[in-house]
C-alpha cells in the first residue's frame, strides 16, 4: 500500500490549490495502479516482459500497404486494386522466408524479401514502369503502417509494468521505422534479424528470454495469429491472443478464438493490460 504523508501534504499545501490537486492527482494514480494490480491474474505474476508480433497484432499492414500502392498507381495514371495487391505482397511473406530455411537463398532481411516479391508482382498489376528508386519508395511502405486504434495506448499501460518489446520477423531498421512512424514505445528491440532464424523457428522466441535474461516462463507473447503463439508455447513462453479480425479485410479469415497454446486472451491491448493489471 503506497503511504501519502503528511510531509507530502504539506509539501503540496506551500504552492496552494495547484499543488494540493497536483498530490491529490498523484495520489489517486498511485491507488488506481495498486488496485489494477491487485486485480491482475495471479498465474501471470512471474511474467517481466511482454514481447510482439507486429504485422497485423500491432499494426495494419493492409490498409497502409493498399493506400501506397493506390497513390503510386495513380501517379503512373493506373487504377489498381490496392487491397489485392497487398493482399497478394502478404502472400508471398511466407513462401519467401521458406526460401531461405531451405537453403535457397543465404540469410535475407525481411526488407529484401519484400522486395523480391514486390519485383515479381509488378508486371502481374502492370506497374513494370516503375524506376528503381520507386520500387524502392513502394518496398518502404512496410515501414509506414499504422497502428490499431488501441494499440499506443495499450502499450504505454503495459509499458508502466513489464518490460514491452516487438518480436517481428522484420528486420532491425524496418522496425525502428515502424516504431517512430506509429509511436509505439518498445523498450528495445527484438526479432528475427539477431538470430539469422524466422518465426515460427524456436529460435527468435528462445531468443527473446535470453536477451532479456529472463526465464522463458517470464516471458509473455502476444499475437493474433494461433500459430505464432503455437510455437511460442512450444519455445517455454506464455501466451497472448488478442483478436484482431479485421486484418485481412471483409473476405479474410483470421484467428477469432484461442486454442490449447493460449494462455490468456483479449479483445485488445487495453484490454490485455487489464487481465495483466497495468
Amino acid at each position: 500500500m503506497t503511504i501519502y504523508s503528511r510531509r507530502s501534504w504539506l509539501r503540496a499545501s506551500v504552492v496552494g490549490p495547484v499543488g494540493i490537486a497536483a498530490w491529490r492527482c498523484a495520489a489517486a494514480e498511485g491507488l488506481a495502479a495498486e488496485a489494477s494490480a491487485a486485480r491482475a491474474d495471479p498465474k501471470f505474476a512471474a511474467v517481466k516482459a511482454l514481447v510482439f508480433d507486429v504485422f497485423g497484432t500491432v499494426v495494419d499492414w493492409r490498409t497502409a500497404v493498399a493506400r501506397e500502392v493506390r497513390q503510386v498507381a495513380t501517379r503512373k495514371g493506373l487504377t489498381i486494386d490496392g487491397e489485392k495487391f497487398a493482399d497478394a505482397w502478404r502472400a508471398g511473406y511466407g513462401p519467401s522466408m521458406n526460401r531461405v530455411r531451405r537453403g535457397e537463398l543465404p540469410w535475407t532481411k525481411l526488407d529484401d524479401l519484400h522486395r523480391l516479391t514486390l519485383d515479381a508482382l509488378l508486371p502481374d498489376f502492370g506497374l513494370t514502369a516503375l524506376t528503381p528508386s520507386e520500387r524502392d519508395d513502394l518496398n518502404r511502405a512496410w515501414h509506414r503502417l499504422d497502428p490499431w486504434p488501441d494499440t499506443v495506448a495499450g502499450l504505454t499501460r503495459l509499458k508502466k509494468r513489464f518490460t514491452i518489446a516487438p518480436l517481428s520477423n522484420g528486420n532491425i531498421a524496418l522496425m525502428t521505422d515502424l516504431a517512430k512512424h506509429a509511436g509505439l514505445p518498445w523498450d528495445c528491440v527484438l526479432g528475427a534479424e539477431l538470430v539469422r532464424h524466422y518465426k515460427p523457428d524456436h529460435e527468435v522466441y528462445e531468443s527473446a528470454a535470453d536477451f532479456l535474461n529472463l526465464p522463458r516462463g517470464d516471458v509473455m507473447m502476444v499475437a493474433a495469429h494461433l500459430g505464432d503463439l503455437r510455437a511460442a508455447k512450444t519455445a517455454g513462453l506464455k501466451t497472448a491472443f488478442v483478436t484482431r479480425p479485421q486484418e485481412f479485410g471483409p473476405n479474410g479469415k483470421p484467428d477469432l478464438a484461442g486454442g490449447a497454446s493460449v494462455d490468456l486472451t483479449a479483445k485488445d491491448f487495453n484490454d490485455l493490460a487489464r487481465h495483466l493489471g497495468a
